[in-house]
């Protein structure tokens, strides 16, 4: 309530001091209140002397007291929350609203299904009545669909005519029941869904359906819909050869379509077909569309045996405008891939209306719903880019890792002769160029191109999600820093060769800088920085860091997509907005769907499989009432060349994508649900009973050539034991008795103190964890380990996995011996080490 100023009477100089009670409501100026608003857009919730300060340096409000400032911004502050939860709740009504008319309209569309269905049913139940003994055909006639005549494409009249035909179609595929749709497993409708999701039940190809709402205007809508590739990963190209008016206000389209082929194992796919773009009744928009027949096929290229003509049946956008704002979107893709032309294995991807529902339906919803939410200023992005711009450097990284894929002969990819293994295939591009737009026509730059090594592999029970999140994670596991400073070279300014490599080494650190990332995270780009060392003294002031920008999509656990994949490419570190790119990457396709509760957050570490309990049960889940699944692995590495050193840069990207398929398998082993834990060294794992026996022999034997308890407890359960011995805080670490002696077990410290995981513990030897000084002195002291069974080693100085130096305070080596007092193993404890 307001309560105008009172003043005293008798006019005393300090009584404009002390107007108002400082309990009381003061009622402000215009002009105070402009200066209090001021204040509050730098600093909301200002502290006391900030208050203290305003009021000296506004006269305006030297009649106020403090206090009663504080209570300005508190209500300014309650006003706000106020105005923002009313416009999310106003919001959430808009987009219940539309969705219980969503809602409405599906239920009508089932109770008609329903009604149809029954009719049908009471039909056929009649006819079989009149059924004689006799051979009586009759029901045929009844199942029998007419066949349209074919309409003429040769002329305006005959394509009018198959596009009001097209319209009828599809208008019953959005909203009536000319397709049986079922629910899409794992989108279930809701205010915070992106909509309804629906795929075929039965029908000619594949079929998906989606429908939501999208705080867009409809002509904006269409308008971002018809361009296919900004949107559509697997949209290669997209070419309008005619268009003209149709005379009821809308215009017909005649459009040839390139497809991407999602793996190297199967051809590309090409469309012609005709879009319909009209208004109906009431204003709702409708763009739709189908292949042509009968046409002479479409426009002929020299590289069309590199296609298979797949067929659009009716497909299109219905877009209704809302009446709070916003559109109500309804999606239908209906295709027929032509699965007959791939492999029997790779069919399941072209036959699955779930992965073109995840490909390209809700792939388009998506896409829009993440505009308008750009264009409302909902979604800020790092380093100052605009959505704009990070949108154009995802679709280049799925671009070019696409095309490296397809390898295209009108792009000017060839392929190279083999060295006899077909396992990785190496292509060339003359044509294309990584340079800087200023060195593109710089004589004095060698002429080369791009060499792409790529392949292909089947997986069998392996996570594609946790494989991804692993590859991301642990780049030091499988990359080559000194081959991504090879490609990194080519994106100097001014130059494209690459004679005289300083070398480096990775001194394993990996930070990422999210940049951006779609409305539910099923994709995001990232930066992401590798630091590097130089291995000469005079090359230290040198910066050795190379930068990658790097798409991801399928490591968030609640991703719903067809395919996982990690894209990435070297940029310049000053990351100009038109950096040439040379992307490579991964991509994981499973061939069926998702059948176990496999959780993607599973730890690669083993940590978790010393819970109390079954470990290897809890680490891989209980596989034995689950399918078989099996997903599809394409790798795809493009390197910058020069024409003098094309062959040994090919001999190069050869064996370089061929260790990194050794790399993955390996993993993939680890990391199956199918295995009984992760493989260590002689197919150890934590989760095993192997590993329980060897933690007691660690123990019994340290016990008894030292005469010390070494986990200093007293226990009989070997599942704690191991646990005890995985979480003791030295580095513990076992290395088999061979010529070149390798760790096949670590626990935790050891592992850190490494700077490994226990995937890649058994690719570290012995003598590389000791310097030259600690090689030696390990020699002098081995024949008094191996004669007494153990020994101590003075303090000094090793190398992690990474390069980087740890010391120790003191070393105890000991043989393991197992139950028939054999020398199992070497054990060795750091005690107290650290990190130089």
């Amino acid at each position: 309530m307001a309560m105008a100023v009172a003043m005293r009477s008798g006019g005393s100089g300090s009584s404009l001091d002390k107007q108002m009670d400082s309990g009381k409501y003061v009622r402000y100026t215009a002009e105070q209140v402009e200066a209090l608003e001021r204040v509050y857009a730098e600093c909301p919730k200002p502290s006391s002397i900030r208050r203290q300060q305003l009021i000296r340096e506004c006269p305006i409000l030297s009649n106020i007291e403090p206090k009663q400032i504080k209570v300005w911004f508190q209500n300014r502050r309650c006003r706000e929350k106020q105005r923002k939860e009313s416009s999310r709740l106003q919001a959430v009504n808009r987009k219940l609203t539309a969705m219980n008319k969503l809602l409405m309209e599906e239920n009508e569309r089932l109770q008609k299904q329903v009604s149809q269905l029954v009719h049908e049913n009471a039909y056929m139940r009649q006819q079989l009545q009149k059924v004689s003994l006799a051979n009586d055909t009759s029901c045929e006639s009844v199942v029998t669909t007419p066949q349209n005549p074919l309409r003429d494409a040769s002329n305006p009249a005959g394509l009018l005519s198959i596009a009001e035909e097209t319209l009828q179609e599809y208008l019953s595929k959005a909203t009536g029941t000319a397709v049986d749709w079922v629910q899409m497993p794992g989108m279930k409708p809701g205010p915070d869904s992106i909509g309804i999701v629906a795929i075929s039940h039965s029908c000619t190809g594949v079929a998906a359906r989606a429908c939501g709402l999208v705080n867009l205007e409809p002509t904006k809508i269409a308008e971002i819909l018809k361009d296919r590739p900004s949107w559509f990963r697997d949209c290669r190209s997209l070419e309008v050869f005619t268009m003209f008016p149709a005379g009821n206000g809308g215009t017909i389209e005649l459009i040839y379509m390139q497809m991407y082929a999602p793996t190297t194992l199967a051809p590309a796919r090409d469309f012609w077909t005709i879009r319909y773009t009209t208004t109906l009744e009431d204003n709702s928009l409708v763009v739709c569309e189908r292949s042509l027949s009968g046409s002479g096929g479409g426009p002929s290229s020299t590289a069309a045996h590199q296609f298979v003509r797949a067929e659009m049946l009716p497909s299109g956008y219905l877009i209704r405008p809302c009446d709070g704002g916003g559109s109500i979107v309804h999606i239908v893709d209906h295709l027929d891939l032509e699965a007959w032309s791939v492999p029997e294995v790779l069919r399941p991807l072209y036959e699955s209306s779930g992965v073109l529902a995840q490909k390209m339906t809700t792939a388009a919803l998506r896409y829009i719903r993440q505009i308008a939410q750009e264009m409302s200023g909902e979604v800020v992005y790092a380093l100052g880019r605009q959505p704009s711009v990070l949108r154009t450097y995802s679709q280049k990284l799925s671009r070019g890792f696409n095309d490296a894929v397809n390898g295209f002969n009108d792009d000017g990819w060839s392929i190279m002769g083999c060295d006899g293994v077909e396992d990785v295939v190496i292509a060339t591009n003359s044509a294309k160029k990584v340079c800087h737009a200023s060195s593109a026509n710089d004589l004095s730059v060698p002429p080369g191109g791009v060499i792409c090594a790529k392949a292909s592999m089947l997986l069998q029970n392996v996570p594609a999600a946790l494989l991804v999140r692993f590859l991301r994670e642990h780049r030091s596991e499988w990359a080559d820093y000194n081959i991504d400073a090879y490609s990194a070279a080519s994106l100097k300014a001014g130059s494209c060769a690459f004679p005289g490599l300083r070398p480096t080494r990775f001194s394993g650190s990996q930070i990422i800088m999210p940049l951006a990332h779609t409305v539910e995270n099923e994709e995001f780009l990232e930066v992401i920085r590798l630091e590097g060392q130089a291995v000469g003294q005079d090359d230290t002031s040198l910066s050795q860091d190379i930068h990658l920008l790097q798409l991801c999509s399928g490591v968030d656990e609640n991703a719903v997509g067809a395919c996982y994949q990690l894209i990435f490419a070297p940029i310049d570190e000053l990351f100009p907005d038109d950096a040439p790119m040379l992307p490579s990457g991964f991509r994981v396709i499973p061939l069926e769907a998702k059948t176990d509760n496999l959780s993607s957050n599973r730890t690669l570490d083993l940590a978790s499989s010393l819970d109390v309990g079954s470990a290897s049960n809890q680490l891989c889940g209980d596989t034995s009432n689950t399918p078989s699944s099996r997903s599809v692995l394409t790798i795809a590495f493009q390197f910058p060349y020069e024409v003098h050193l094309l062959d040994s840069v090919a001999v190069m990207a050869r064996q370089y994508v061929r260790s990194i398929v050794s790399a993955v398998q390996r993993v993939s082993l680890v990391i199956s649900p199918s295995q009984h834990g992760l493989n260590m060294g002689r197919s150890l794992s934590l989760g095993s009973p192997e590993a329980h026996t060897l933690s007691t022999w660690i123990c019994q034997s340290y016990t008894y050539h030292v005469g010390a308890e070494l986990l200093r407890t007293n226990c009989e359960a070997g599942e704690s034991l191991l646990k005890m011995l995985w979480h003791h805080q030295d580095a513990i670490l076992c290395c088999s008795l061979k010529t070149q002696p390798v760790f096949t077990f670590a626990n935790q410290a050891g592992l850190d103190m490494l700077e490994t995981t226990l995937v890649a513990l058994q690719d570290i030897t012995l003598d590389k964890i000791f310097d030259e000084a600690g090689r030696k002195a390990f020699c002098s002291d081995f024949a008094k380990l191996m004669h007494q069974g153990y020994c101590h080693l003075q303090s000094g100085v090793c190398l992690s996995g990474m390069g980087r130096h740890v010391s120790y305070e003191q070393a105890v080596a000991w043989k393991v011996l197992d139950e028939a007092s054999n020398v199992y193993c070497l054990a060795f404890s750091f005690i107290n080490w650290s990190f130089v």
